[in-house]
């Protein structure tokens, strides 16, 4: 026989300083399956803007980088995004926005979503309200510098090393460490469900093409990364947006759809890497 339920108002006095404390936990709750390196990467990158480490503290920031990892299938990614709606400054807060995310996430199969629920509030409705949070990357500045100096020495190595190596082979720097940001978060040891490997992703057949023998060496690896966009910027007349769709979706995509496929992940995805690289992007937000 199940327990019987709390009232509202000390549900809400539990569950509030559980979600406090659960601040700083790891990317995943303990009810997640491991989440794919890309959606880590953006959990951890929305963690630092809601904390303020590395970063100043921007729940405007951290609400769309969550909410790309929603779109990505994250519950989590949703939880939090609710998480920032519920607890975040007074000119965020909204509790019936809140109450429809951790709706989303508990229908994902997010336990601690149901328990954060505020059920004295009806939960909005919601519409294309993480599109638009998403959007509003555009209306950012990314303190590249800053997230970098708030992660690991290991992390931090990872970015000077392509910083080095980037200028000889004629990538921009800035461009290279935004996809590896958005990859793996320069975790040398993430690997994708489809065997994407090391810091910047590559595939097996990627591995190949550009000689990396072997992925879990990180220079390597990052050599194949830098080589594969040189690639991609002459295929693409150093389109930053082609070259980023290509690096997600595959230069053949691009062809075919003569430009940025109209795919939510892919156009997401290019917005992020601009946005961390310092520029806006122009195409991706279309279809």
């Amino acid at each position: 026989m199940s327990p019987p339920s709390l009232p509202a108002f000390l549900r809400r006095c539990f569950v509030l300083p559980a979600l406090l404390l659960g601040l700083a936990a790891p990317v995943l709750a303990e009810d997640q399956e491991i989440e794919a390196p890309r959606v880590a990467s953006v959990l951890e990158q929305g963690l630092a803007a809601e904390l303020g480490s590395g970063l100043g503290r921007n729940p405007e920031l951290a609400i769309a980088l969550y909410c790309h990892a929603g779109t990505l299938g994250s519950a989590e990614g949703y939880f939090r995004v609710g998480r920032v709606l519920a607890l975040g400054p007074d000119y965020i807060r909204n509790a019936a926005l809140a109450n429809a995310y951790f709706a989303l996430a508990a229908r994902l199969g997010h336990r601690a979503a149901e328990d954060a629920f505020d059920q004295t509030v009806e939960a909005a409705a919601l519409e294309d309200d993480c599109g638009k949070f998403v959007a509003g990357l555009e209306r950012q500045r990314f303190d590249l510098d800053g997230y970098l100096a708030g992660l690991t020495p290991v992390k931090r190595g990872i970015a000077d090393l392509i910083r080095r190596l980037a200028p000889r082979h004629q990538v921009d720097a800035r461009l290279a460490i935004a996809v590896a940001l958005v990859e793996s978060n320069l975790n040398p040891g993430a690997r994708s469900p489809k065997n994407a490997e090391g810091v910047m992703q590559l595939i097996p057949g990627t591995q190949q093409r550009f000689g990396v023998l072997d992925p879990w060496d990180v220079e390597a690896n990052v050599k194949g990364g830098l080589a594969y966009l040189k690639w991609l910027g002459v295929r693409f007349g150093g389109d930053w947006e082609l070259v980023a769709a290509a690096y997600n979706a595959g230069e053949g995509a691009v062809e075919r759809h003569r430009g940025i496929p109209p795919y939510r992940e892919t156009r997401d995805y290019v917005r992020r890497v601009l946005f961390f690289a310092g520029r806006h992007a122009v195409r991706s937000g279309q279809g």
